[in-house]
């Protein structure tokens, strides 16, 4: 039975015995239904405590079973009643505090495609994935996502592998160029030839992936059970001192009843589901309690580079024409072209032109050669846009991301592009060092060159480049300094994200690969928030220790003058809800910090 519901079923309980005594005036009535229901729960709570005990875990159960059976046995069932009631309740609010589990692989096999379109002769059969044989022919149409790794047997494509590489520049390919699964079809149908089977593709290894993180989580232990052994060992010592002095077995659950261990289950969850709330207040989404103890011991951090040390948008960085042209001639050629083209680099020429108030020029026909690029005629010339090799540009020329430009059969210049670098990248680096993270790392899908650049412009000093997706997790899975952070923003980033100890997505929707991966949401596209949910959750956790301990320490005080036999066991369990109290009104501190 889900504790939300235990929770509902004690509630019941109480309201019916506390009719049976108060209204009825059945005393007996009442201390039964008390018994039998009390009884029911600690055996079923044993054998929870049994199997946790099997699996090598101790927890803070076990006092709390004894509490309930020495007040039953000696017949102070209200105090029984009280016990379990904060028990059940505190168990049903640290089910709260975890939040939603991980949605990761639904998200993925929503988004894997599950059925291709397969070329037979005239025909085209759809055929689910898995029966896809090695080296069929595939037909894929526009914007729809590759089912099956392969190569291309059509003509010249424009794909998008963001998904793949996580990198927003186009991937073009031309024939005989392999083609991943994952990648997204551009605006005309292309087809290709498997190479391997469904479950050797790219996009079903991250399906993989994540799914063999959700089978092996992280093992972390709760805040209260480290606590429960020293404080378990303390109280039973104290009762059985309590009962050698007196001879008394009601002194036994008079210790009991104030050592419930009521303050650890209660005062960690809610500091931790106030310590979310603020979180969420400051822009970042904390989907459970044990992410925040991950997150404050934290001192490794691993960040995918493109949508999060850059912005994820292309735009234009430079112009670089040959001698006798200006940069004005080049940017409105290539202006008056691009703004008539549908290829993905043009969206940056166009935004940049019109934003340096550049007129169009009158052009009097566009062809587009997929794969290459663009032909125009502007004033009965021939305007080259596209490859180096298609606009004549000289081989010693090594732009990152660039359209090369060709006027009537001659190199003119080019056109480069980057990806923006977020403007708090640099500052949001040095604060995670000035916080204590010992040490970063860029893991990215691009080039070695553009990794290095974008590195040493935010002060990351560790980098590795041209990865995909499963190779990042290997980086992580060999970390030293657990727990480990991961910040990443695609389909790509998600097996990283689920696998660190800790994931945040950033620059994301609810709902798409990567959020659903991440323990952590940014709700503001802004990576400043990840230290920010760093120094919330180092605060929450300061905060949950001090409200257990002090707990604890009120406990103990209760119990030695409990031993005293000053006590009734009822008195003693209202004086465990006061301790619960003042637990919880400190805990409440981690709202604010």
């Amino acid at each position: 039975m889900k504790n939300w519901k235990k929770l509902i079923l004690v509630f019941v309980i109480a309201g019916v015995a506390l009719i049976a005594y108060f209204g009825f005036n059945q005393p007996f009535l009442a201390r039964l239904i008390v018994t039998i229901a009390g009884g029911v729960l600690a055996f079923s709570m044993l054998i929870e405590m049994i199997k946790t005990l099997r699996s090598g875990s101790y927890g803070v159960d076990l006092l709390a079973i004894t509490a309930i059976i020495a007040t039953l046995l000696v017949g102070e069932y209200w105090a029984s009643l009280i016990i379990i009631l904060m028990l059940v309740g505190g168990e049903s609010l640290e089910d709260y505090a975890n939040g939603r589990a991980h949605r990761a692989l639904a998200a993925l096999l929503d988004k894997s495609p599950d059925i291709a379109h397969v070329q037979k002769g005239d025909k085209v059969v759809d055929l689910p994935i898995d029966h896809v044989e090695v080296g069929s022919h595939l037909l894929i149409r526009p914007m729809e996502i590759i089912p099956i790794d392969g190569k291309l047997i059509s003509g010249a494509v424009v794909l998008d592998t963001a998904s793949l590489t996580g990198e927003t520049k186009p991937n073009e390919l031309v024939k005989g160029d392999p083609v991943l699964s994952g990648a997204i079809n551009g605006n005309s149908s292309i087809l290709i030839e498997t190479t391997v089977i469904a479950a050797e593709s790219q996009f079903q290894k991250i399906v993989e992936l994540v799914k063999e993180t959700e089978k092996t989580p992280a093992q972390f232990v709760r805040l209260a059970d480290r606590y429960a052994v020293p404080f378990t060992i303390i109280a039973y010592l104290i009762a059985a001192v309590a009962y050698f002095i007196s001879g008394d077995p009601v002194r036994i659950a008079e210790v009991l009843v104030v050592a419930s261990p009521c303050p650890l289950i209660l005062a960690a969850p809610i500091a931790f589901v106030s310590g979310m709330s603020r979180s969420s207040q400051n822009g970042a989404l904390i989907k459970n309690g044990t992410v925040i103890e991950k997150l404050a011991k934290a001192r490794e951090i691993f960040l995918d580079k493109t949508g999060t040390i850059t912005e994820g948008t292309i735009k234009v960085d430079s112009l670089k024409p040959i001698e006798r042209v200006d940069e004005v001639e080049l940017l409105q050629l290539v202006y008056t072209v691009e703004k008539s083209s549908g290829h993905i680099l043009a969206k940056a020429v166009v935004e940049y032109a019109e934003n340096k108030k550049v007129q169009p020029l009158k052009l009097t026909s566009l062809t587009e050669v997929a794969g290459l690029g663009v032909i125009g005629e502007i004033e009965g010339q021939e305007i080259k846009i596209g490859r180096s090799s298609f606009a004549f540009a000289p081989e010693n020329l090594n732009y990152e991301t660039a359209f090369y430009v060709s006027k009537a059969g001659k190199y003119i210049g080019a056109v480069t592009f980057s990806d923006t670098l977020r403007p708090e990248a640099k500052e949001t680096i040095a604060q995670m060092r000035k916080i204590g993270l010992e040490k970063i790392t860029m893991l990215t899908g691009d080039n070695q060159l553009v990794a290095d650049k974008i590195a040493s412009t935010v002060g990351i000093d560790n980098v590795y480049a041209g990865l995909m997706p499963d190779e990042k997790l290997k980086y992580i899975k060999n970390a030293t300094n657990r727990p480990v952070i991961m910040v990443g923003d695609g389909v790509n980033d998600a097996p990283a994200l689920a696998t660190a100890d800790v994931g945040i997505s950033i620059g994301v929707g609810s709902g798409t690969v990567a959020s659903e991966a991440a323990d952590i949401v940014l709700l503001q596209n802004d990576l400043r928030k990840v230290t920010t949910s760093i120094e919330i959750s180092r605060d929450t956790l300061k905060i949950a220790k001090q409200a257990v301990m002090i707990g604890i320490i009120i406990c103990i005080i209760l119990m030695f003058i409990a031993a005293l036999g000053v006590i009734p066991a009822v008195i003693g369990a209202l004086f465990q809800e006061i301790i619960d109290v003042v637990s919880i009104l400190y805990a409440l501190r981690a709202l604010r910090g």
